[in-house]
């Protein structure tokens, strides 16, 4: 199977959306498929929407010889008219994978209907969708109706190396000292780190302390007012800013932490919860988005809403002075994260759905 995938930047890119495709194409190379990886440039969402007249991925993808094309949904303001226009020329289907709508975030209520319109004209012009969650499903759904295929294949519980057995969360959890908290994700807004910073400076120094793993280059800004916030508050000896680390260091930290904590304000589905489940975290997450499908609410973690950083303390505080609470969420983590496919059970159904296209054409509408 020849299978082309387009996306933005490189595949390495640490996110949980090029954490999917990079799995995915792993698995679909080890299975004997070629996978053509065509890269588009980042650039700002409005410039974004110039590529739609690029007569050089035009022309590419007209004259490529894919048995399918994967699009990650990221890509759409670069596709959403340039897709409609190459329908009739194709020879391959057009396939979507998606992670979460940009539409579904949280922005002003002039770019999310911005962002609406273009979704909905992007997906419109695809033939199947692949979904990490029931709830992007939904959304998919609710924006193109439910006349093509779709399929929910959610990320693995595996992606990080190693694991803990019952008796060391048991230990961990009941060890004296300060509760270690574990915050993974590119500093950008929408992960909500300001969210808990604000919620820790109410709580005793003493009872906690924070590492912060992921990104300090995508937003130069955020990540200043991160660090003026970090300041201002009196945390900076408990709070420690790790930029991002390798799945090896990043294993380490799950297996030494007590909680995750990432109160994002939307989460397609939300990797990192899982991995961090994996090894007995119990994870903190906001109420929106697909984290509900991974989370019992006060059984393997906690759901709270976006930007409430009381709430935020409140849950925080009560696993601090109650370490069998901890102990019982911690274990009912670990077995929850157990319950999940691997990343070769997902991408395995992901190519037999692929493969079922062999030979279709698009629909021409």
């Amino acid at each position: 199977m020849h299978v082309g995938l387009l996306i933005y930047g490189r595949l390495d890119t640490v996110s949980g959306g090029f954490i999917y495709d990079r799995n995915l194409v792993r698995y679909l190379r080890e299975a004997g498929d070629r996978v053509e990886v065509i890269s588009l440039p980042w650039r700002r969402y409005g410039l974004s929407l110039l590529d739609n007249l690029n007569a050089g991925l035009r022309h590419r993808l007209t004259r490529a010889t894919f048995d399918v094309l994967l699009q990650d949904e990221l890509v759409h303001p670069s596709c959403f008219w340039l897709n409609q226009r190459l329908r009739p020329r194709l020879n391959y289907p057009v396939v979507a994978i998606v992670h979460h709508l940009r539409c579904r975030e949280r922005h002003p209520a002039s770019l999310r209907r911005l962002y609406r319109r273009v979704e909905q004209r992007y997906l419109a012009s695809m033939d199947a969708f692949i979904c990490v969650s029931r709830t992007t499903a939904g959304d998919v759904e609710d924006l193109a109706g439910r006349v093509r295929p779709l399929l929910v294949a959610p990320p693995g519980r595996d992606g990080l190396p190693g694991g803990v057995s019952p008796a060391e969360i048991t230990a961990r959890a009941t060890a004296p000292g300060p509760l270690n908290l574990l915050f993974v994700g590119n500093l950008i807004p929408r992960k909500g780190l300001h969210t808990l910073l604000a919620a820790l400076a109410n709580l005793p120094r003493d009872d906690w302390r924070l590492a912060v793993a992921g990104s300090l280059t995508m937003d130069a800004a955020y990540v200043d007012t991160i660090r003026r916030q970090i300041k201002d508050a009196g945390l900076a000896p408990r709070v420690t800013l790790l930029g991002a680390l390798p799945a090896p260091e990043l294993a380490a930290r799950c297996a030494a932490g007590h909680l995750l904590a990432v109160p994002s304000s939307y989460e397609g589905f939300g990797i990192i919860y899982l991995e961090a489940m994996q090894f007995g975290l119990p994870a903190i997450a906001g109420t929106d988005g697909a984290a509900k499908e991974l989370i019992t609410h006060g059984h393997n973690g906690f759901l709270v809403p976006p930007g409430n950083p009381e709430a935020l303390a409140h849950h925080i505080e009560l696993l601090i002075r109650d370490r069998e609470l901890l102990l019982k969420m911690s274990l009912a983590a670990h077995q929850s994260a157990a319950a999940h496919p691997t990343w070769n059970d997902s991408a395995a159904c992901v190519r037999g759905f692929l493969q079922s296209f062999i030979g279709l054409r698009p629909i021409h509408e």
